[in-house]
């Protein structure tokens, strides 16, 4: 092999081996990243990074590469197949906003194995699983958490435990109607238009009830999950938490 060729493979080499690491991370450039952040992304992911729209970015785990240089890559450019637009912005105030990430990666502490066991426990003997599905198991009344450490971070879960009432959702307001007939009718509302309203009545069913001659007809936008507040103890919505927000896609990686 030539001496030129040798020098080709080890520069080559040296480019695997040599991680790009971020220039951008003082105080000051973690503020700003901040300010970023919450101008352009936090509509999607959360003013605190923790998700809603898109991935909970706080807890460190990303799906698209996480180091970073993948970071400023799917910043700078989107990430094709997802909702995640680019951000044209300068790579150094991209980095800053890599560098805000960071932060909020380095402030999150995943739960212990024996935690989330105990968690998984008590989303068992709470009750939890008659509404909500894990993995294909329970009920389909409530949102499906098979995935919901993705996009929740644990402040997010515990709040959603003590406080349902919080954030809810237009997949989650509740219709109590009279038909014409004078027979009453409830159940989740999942769309409606100008002559009808299509829901998902208490036994699971889609239904779609035809507007005219309704009697009575009522959208309820409170939470029909019970709060915890009162029957957990502060241990236990850690615990409940924790283990919620260990339920991720596989693949995930810090």
């Amino acid at each position: 092999m030539s001496r030129f060729l040798v020098a080709l493979w080890a520069l080559a080499l040296a480019a695997q081996t040599d991680e790009v690491r971020n220039p951008r991370t003082s105080p000051a450039d973690v503020a700003q990243g901040e300010k970023t952040f919450r101008s352009h992304c936090s509509p999607c992911h959360g003013f605190k990074g923790d998700g809603g729209r898109g991935p909970n970015l706080a807890n460190g785990v990303f799906y698209h590469g996480s180091s970073d240089a993948d970071l400023l890559r799917n910043i700078s450019d989107g990430i094709a197949g997802t909702e995640m637009p680019g951000l044209f912005y300068s790579p150094d105030r991209v980095w800053q906003v890599v560098a805000y990430l960071r932060s909020l990666n380095a402030a999150s502490r995943p739960a212990s194995a024996e935690g989330a066991a105990q968690g998984m426990a008590l989303f068992k003997s709470k009750g939890c699983v008659n509404c909500h599905r894990i993995a294909g198991e329970g009920g389909r009344m409530g949102p499906d958490l098979s995935e919901i450490g993705k996009t929740r971070s644990v402040e997010h879960l515990r709040q959603a435990i003590v406080d349902p009432n919080a954030d809810v959702r237009q997949r989650y307001w509740f219709i109590s109607a009279t038909d014409a007939s004078g027979k009453a009718v409830e159940g989740y509302l999942m769309n409606e238009d100008t002559y009808t309203v299509q829901f998902l009545d208490m036994g699971q069913r889609l239904q779609s009830l035809p507007k005219a001659g309704l009697r009575g007809y009522k959208v309820d936008k409170a939470s029909k999950m019970p709060s915890f507040r009162d029957k957990l103890t502060g241990g236990e919505v850690t615990q409940l938490a924790g283990y919620l927000s260990t339920l991720r896609p596989a693949g995930g990686a810090r």
